[in-house]
């Protein structure tokens, strides 16, 4: 079975790297979450830094225009012992597939004139500070349609 990572490899191959990250491709809200697990040794101020500096990414421009549609950050407050010891979220929504593809870019989209610089510096900024296996990412694009 191929994975979601080569599916969207293949499809930038299909489509050519513009295109898949052009703010027109594959319209729809999209819910793009992420959840991060820190080292022991992360102290308040630098989970604070982390929450700053994802904050700001809704600040990102492309073409001069923000691409970001809104993002939304907590801590984890369940009794329900299921949090796998994650213990911040974040809820990025995008207007597009393109725009959240724009956003991630790397390991997706490698050539940079196609994605985000800032998040590509927060990326690096925030992985020595995560445990192993600290961040777990899920995208889903939102059903408007009834479940009946």
């Amino acid at each position: 079975m191929i994975n979601q990572q080569d599916k969207l490899k293949k499809e930038l191959d299909s489509v050519g790297a513009a295109r898949f990250t052009h703010s027109d491709y594959k319209k729809g809200q999209l819910r793009h979450i992420v959840l991060f697990r820190y080292k022991p040794s992360v102290n308040a101020e630098q989970r604070l830094e982390v929450t700053n500096r994802f904050m700001a990414l809704q600040k990102s421009l492309r073409n001069n225009k923000p691409y970001i549609s809104s993002i939304e950050e907590g801590l984890q407050s369940s009794g329900e012992n299921a949090d796998q010891g994650l213990e911040q979220a974040f809820q990025v929504t995008f207007n597009s597939e393109g725009d959240r593809n724009y956003y991630v870019g790397e390991p997706i989209v490698t050539d940079a004139r196609y994605y985000d610089l800032a998040h590509q510096k927060f990326k690096a900024f925030v992985g020595p500070l995560l445990a192993l296996q600290g961040v777990l990412v899920f995208d889903y694009t939102v059903n408007t349609k009834s479940h009946k």
